[in-house]
């Protein structure tokens, strides 16, 4: 990481030499105070004050005073030749975040990944700072210990006893510190990284995590990501514990030596004035240099040097990264018809045991729910029975009340009037594990979390063994993203699947637990037809009672009965019955794809079940 860092920092301040050239003789004008603080201190008490001449001591000062000025004015004109310095590494480190980010997209065949170029933006704008920092600190230490020990060896050579070893000591504990604190800030920042991205994927499956109960598991997996940053930010503060014992030994113990070793100083010729001068240029110029460069380069520099690793890591090939942490394997992407790539091969069905799952009974009575008290309900008055064992389609034009519907009957939402029962049961009254154990939602956009593929697939179901989940795989059609991902104890980043990817795991989820309802709100919307009906069937076979918010003909054709929504008006009957009796059911049909033509129904007798009670 700090090398690819470095070459980044290095090739970019390659090609601005000529600005590099100016900052630095600016620096140099920069140093005239520090070099000539003692100098002038030591002259002004031999020369003037204590020789009874205290005009020539007030004209010292009144030099240091003009050589104050002169540093000031350079240093105007450093600040001037930094932005033009720092300004460039910016706009750079911008266009590497979002060419490489893109890129990475592309090839991985998923929408730009607009977050990931947020959190490294942040990280440019860190850099920007942090790379001004580092050159003003290391500048001014390098041009004030250069203009510090020339006064003190100017002086009297011998004061440089006092005050060379112990800097030379400070500034290699320093630098030995430097490594274990980098190691630390980059675990601070990637920790910081875990937690902001699982954070955002969350909230993006809040229902999805609400409606399967798994609320607990969601909390426990992103409490340990919090802990993970509150361990690396205290690993990183034991750590800068080495940068103060250096800071202490290289800048505050030759001014205790300089003091204790006065008497015998002053006993070998060496004047007061000298030994005074001494003190001024550790205390005014050492001191304040060695704080900067150690607050500048273990603070500032740090997060220098892993901010642009981090980026480095996401730069483009050709472009002078090498391919890191953040790197996207290819093999997803794709495919001519919209069809889902998984793992590059076509979606199978297995044939293994399929277990047997008892259906849950739904009645809806009255059901009327309405997002605001002034808006017209979406859902108003809704009669529904479905048997134990039942296979509903749910269809309608956009914003008819599909997904609300679905939301109803899983009690993510409660009604404004009505009961929704399952089993006979109040849906409302089922809460947490209870709940998830009586029925299962899957929305369009699946919750995947950092983990391996086994947590994910098994966290309905923590229990289960290797061969249930093989059995769920192979059902749902999802043993070529398996194998592509490398098995069960793979990691499965959420960021590095596509859409369909991610439903089929959120799929094979839903079909592991024994609930006796299954919901699927366009949960197979990201695959193509010929998955999409692999894994509805799966769980025709499974067992249990399975209600789909349809996008496709496909989908309502393999169902008993279909429900049609359209506002608060709905409809219930076979395909046949409403293809004659429905209007909105045939303007449906006539603008779907059909892209296969199952037998309509499981069974096409069982309409059991009382109509819907429209209220228009």
């Amino acid at each position: 990481m700090t090398g690819r860092a470095g070459a980044l920092l290095l090739s970019s301040l390659r090609r601005r030499r000529g600005v590099f050239v100016r900052l630095t003789g600016w620096s140099l004008l920069q140093g005239v105070p520090a070099f000539l603080s003692g100098w002038a201190v030591a002259r002004a008490v031999d020369d003037g004050f204590l020789a009874g001449r205290a005009g020539t001591g007030f004209a010292w000062l009144g030099a240091l005073a003009g050589a104050v000025v002169v540093g000031a004015w350079a240093t105007h004109h450093a600040t001037l030749a930094l932005s033009s310095l720092v300004e460039p590494l910016r706009d750079e480190l911008v266009t590497l975040v979002t060419s490489g980010t893109l890129r990475r997209s592309a090839e991985a065949g998923r929408p730009a990944d607009t977050a990931g170029v947020a959190r490294l933006t942040e990280h440019v704008e860190i850099a920007r700072e942090a790379y001004g920092a580092v050159v003003v600190f290391v500048q001014g230490f390098v041009v004030t210990v250069a203009g510090v020990l020339l006064g003190l060896a100017a002086l009297e050579p011998a004061l440089l006893v006092f005050v060379l070893p112990p800097l030379a000591v400070g500034l290699a504990l320093f630098a030995g510190a430097l490594r274990a604190l980098a190691a630390r800030q980059r675990a601070v920042v990637l920790a910081d990284e875990s937690t902001a991205e699982s954070v955002g994927t969350l909230t993006g499956g809040l229902r999805d995590v609400v409606a399967c109960g798994a609320e607990d598991v969601v909390r426990e997996r992103t409490g340990e990501r919090i802990d993970a940053v509150a361990r690396a930010t205290r690993a990183l503060a034991r750590a800068t514990a080495l940068r103060t014992a250096s800071l202490g030994v290289g800048g505050w113990l030759p001014l205790v030596l300089l003091l204790a070793g006065a008497p015998w100083l002053v006993q070998r010729g060496v004047t007061a004035g000298a030994v005074l001068g001494a003190v001024t240029y550790v205390s005014q110029g050492l001191q304040p240099a060695l704080q900067g460069l150690v607050q500048g380069v273990g603070g500032s520099g740090l997060w220098l040097l892993v901010t642009v690793g981090r980026i480095a890591e996401v730069t483009p090939p050709g472009e002078g990264a090498v391919p890191g942490e953040g790197a996207v394997p290819g093999g997803v992407g794709p495919v001519p018809g919209g069809a889902c790539a998984v793992g590059g091969g076509p979606v199978r069905a297995g044939r293994g045991p399929v277990r047997a799952r008892r259906g849950s009974s739904v009645e809806l009575d009255g059901v009327t729910f309405g997002y605001a008290r002034s808006a017209e309900p979406v859902v108003d008055r809704l009669d529904l029975r479905l048997r134990p064992g039942e296979h509903l389609a749910v269809v309608g034009p956009s914003g008819a009340g599909k997904s609300t519907f679905a939301a109803l009957v899983a009690g993510v939402l409660e009604p404004t009037a009505g009961r929704v029962r399952l089993d006979g049961v109040p849906v409302r009254s089922l809460a947490g594990d209870g709940l998830a154990r009586h029925r299962v939602l899957i929305p369009q956009e699946a919750y995947v979390f950092d983990g391996t593929l086994r947590e994910n697939l098994a966290y309905l179901e923590p229990g289960a063994s290797t061969a249930a989940l093989d059995t769920a795989v192979d059902g749902v059609g999802a043993r070529p993203l398996v194998e592509r991902l490398g098995g069960y104890d793979a990691p499965a980043a959420p960021q590095e699947l596509s859409a369909g990817e991610r439903q089929l795991i959120a799929l094979v989820r839903a079909y592991l637990p024994a609930a006796g309802l299954v919901l699927l709100d366009e949960a197979t919307c990201h695959l193509d037809p010929a998955a999409e009906a692999v894994a509805e069937e799966a769980f025709a076979r499974r067992g249990g009672t399975l209600i789909v918010c349809a996008h496709r003909i496909s989908s309502a054709l393999r169902a008993d009965r279909v429900l049609v929504l359209d506002g608060a008006r709905a409809r219930l009957g076979t395909h046949r019955e409403l293809m004659a009796a429905s209007a909105l059911y045939r303007d449906l049909v006539g603008h779907w794809e059909v892209t296969a033509s199952p037998t309509p129904g499981r069974s096409g007798s069982r309409r059991s079940g009382s109509a819907p009670r429209s209220s228009g």
